[in-house]
């Protein structure tokens, strides 16, 4: 018969071995564990996540994608406990894209894409944000521009001229994700980046990049030699 959390030996509780060792000691499950502070009858709250996590390829980033309904078809989690996982994956996604601030400035490819990535990894439909900056390429707004498509309808450049406009922004990025997971540009992908090219250019505001974002790969309109 399997022992309950309190049975264990102290060292091996999760939230003594935290205070004891440290969070960054414990494992995910672990961690997990502590949030939702009991599993089932059948199974510990570790084991109970350990299922979770493993019906998500080990990942946090998968974890963080589920439905309340979704965590709620596990034994042992509840709505209560289903909403504080994925509040702390959102916190999670929170504290990188502050990290990915902190660590370097907008100028790359790299550096926008590890931005917003964490805005964009769970998305299942396009959005299109700008990024405005000022001349050392720090990040003064991230403005999210368009839900659900990128066409001529949906994505106002008069807009993103105004939004720099009011930051005093030399500096402008335009990003957007595709849930297909597919990173080559589409013909609307490439006349949207023409028209801010051209706004760019007649309000003296540089246009660094476009940049495709999906998961694990980017497409930089700037480093294919198409800006």
């Amino acid at each position: 018969m399997k022992l309950n959390i309190n049975e264990w030996a102290e060292e091996d509780r999760p939230r003594e071995k935290l205070l004891a060792r440290g969070a960054e000691n414990l494992t995910d499950a672990e961690l997990l564990a502590i949030l939702i502070g009991s599993g089932s009858v059948h199974e510990s709250a570790v084991d109970l996540m350990k299922r979770v996590l493993k019906d998500c390829g080990n990942n946090l980033n998968a974890l963080g994608k589920k439905t309340v309904a979704d965590l709620m078809g596990y034994n042992g989690i509840g709505e209560a406990k289903a909403i504080t996982i994925l509040a702390a994956c959102e916190l999670g996604k929170r504290r990188a894209r502050e990290k990915a601030v902190e660590r370097a400035d907008l100028g790359s490819a790299t550096a926008i894409y590890n931005y917003m990535h964490t805005l964009m990894q769970d998305l299942d439909v396009e959005e299109a944000w700008v990024l405005l900056m000022n001349q050392n390429y720090k990040l003064i707004k991230a403005q999210r521009i368009s839900h659900g498509g990128i066409n001529e309808t949906a994505v106002d450049v008069r807009i993103i001229m105004k939004e720099a406009i009011l930051c005093n922004a030399t500096i402008l990025a335009l990003t957007h994700n595709h849930p297909s997971n597919n990173t080559m540009p589409s013909r609307v992908d490439d006349e949207l980046t023409q028209r801010v090219r051209k706004a760019c250019e007649l309000m003296r505001i540089y246009f660094l990049n476009h940049v495709i974002v999906v998961d694990g790969a980017y497409y930089s309109y700037r480093e294919e030699g198409r800006l």
